[in-house]
């Protein structure tokens, strides 16, 4: 068997010049010794695999409720196509694979219970207490923070690279800014899971919103010119709009790609980090195309009353446990408070944020039970 140093210089020579080299350029926080056999990407993604917070993740509202039917995309299977997608682009543009699935993995580890409107409602009860959340923010604190490795130092010592995929992370629903003044921008491999995260929630929310009933296949490909077009590439196969979506912007993406990259001159690493805009995107068509679709998707889906009425029912049930937890004694509370040296109100929202939607709603009806239960006495 070849020694590790032997295959990364193997590896490495299968990457673009753009593309971050295996062993990382950035290191990590804590230096630690380098593994006997796995790239140290590669023991990123497995930390991250490992974590509380990403086995959570298969308790948690993509678009419906968990628990709502057995085949609906949950926070879980949503990262793990992310993945999929981001590792199949990585590879094809000679791209380092495995930083990119580790960006993947870790990109939705901060999302609270209950999707975007547990979001929505946890960062208006923290900002009335001193604090902000924002999942991307979260995730990177999970990693740095709240997870814990070893107890020589604090999160999963993480590669940089990572950790500003992470960071950096950004689709149509994120708030936070792609870099901050004094950061070099996204590595295109980062750019790759921004893309494929956009890819993979469009196409499987169409999926969804079929199997419920939402919309047929004749209503958005009436509305949709890219659904149209993937109906069309699917009827001959007899497969999935789905697929067939994913199909046509992917080969979008790299088609663009490659005019982009032969207009730079084929960049270097360093040329990445100090772009002023991402240098992999859509071609115009395709993002015109793609917010139509999304257009499509708010109005007959995420604005649908049964979605609607859902996301009302996460927020509410998100203020009453923080209010509740933010008064009375909670051991795990206590615990994330003096860990990681915060305020009270960070706890909360610590411990709140990483509840999947089945524990939250136990939770709030546990102590408003244990509340009626006092008063009546």
């Amino acid at each position: 068997m070849k020694t590790l140093r032997e295959r990364l210089h193997q590896a490495n020579g299968l990457l673009a010049p753009y593309a971050v080299p295996h062993p990382g350029t950035l290191g990590r926080a804590h230096k630690e010794p380098e593994d006997d056999t796995r790239f140290p990407f590669q023991r990123d993604r497995d930390r991250i695999i490992h974590t509380q917070a990403f086995r959570r993740l298969k308790g948690k509202t993509q678009v419906f409720v968990t628990g709502e039917g057995d085949h609906y995309r949950t926070r879980l299977t949503h990262t793990m196509e992310v993945a999929q997608i981001s590792r199949d682009i990585a590879r094809t543009l000679q791209l380092n694979e495995d930083l990119a699935e580790a960006i993947a993995l870790a990109h939705d580890l901060g999302h609270p219970p209950f999707g975007h409107a547990g979001e929505e409602a946890l960062d208006h009860w923290a900002r009335a207490h001193g604090c902000t959340f924002e999942h991307n923010e979260q995730s990177e604190r999970i990693v740095t923070l709240l997870e814990v490795h070893t107890s020589q130092y604090p999160g999963l010592n993480l590669n940089l690279e990572v950790l500003e995929g992470i960071r950096k992370h950004r689709t149509v629903f994120d708030q936070s800014p792609h870099t901050t003044q004094g950061e070099h921008a996204p590595s295109i491999e980062a750019q790759v899971v921004n893309l494929a995260d956009e890819i993979a929630y469009t196409c499987h929310d169409c999926d969804d919103g079929l199997r419920a009933c939402l919309f047929t296949e004749e209503e958005i490909g009436r509305a949709s010119v890219l659904a149209a077009r993937a109906k069309e590439m699917a009827r001959p196969r007899g497969t999935s709009l789905r697929g067939a979506l994913i199909d046509l912007l992917v080969h979008d993406l790299y088609e663009n790609s490659e005019v982009r990259l032969k207009e730079q001159g084929t960049p270097s690493l360093e040329d990445v980090y100090n772009a002023t805009a991402p240098i992999l995107w859509f071609s115009s068509r395709s993002m015109q195309e793609l917010t139509d679709l999304r257009g499509f998707l708010w109005d007959r889906m995420y604005c649908h009353p049964s979605v609607t009425q859902a996301n009302e029912e996460g927020k509410r049930i998100i203020l009453g446990l923080c209010d509740h937890l933010l008064t009375q004694d909670t051991p795990k509370v206590e615990e994330l408070q003096k860990r990681c040296q915060s305020s009270r109100a960070e706890a909360v929202k610590d411990y709140v944020a990483g509840m999947t939607d089945h524990y939250a709603k136990s939770q709030l009806a546990l102590r408003s039970f244990s509340e009626v239960g006092l008063e009546g006495r």
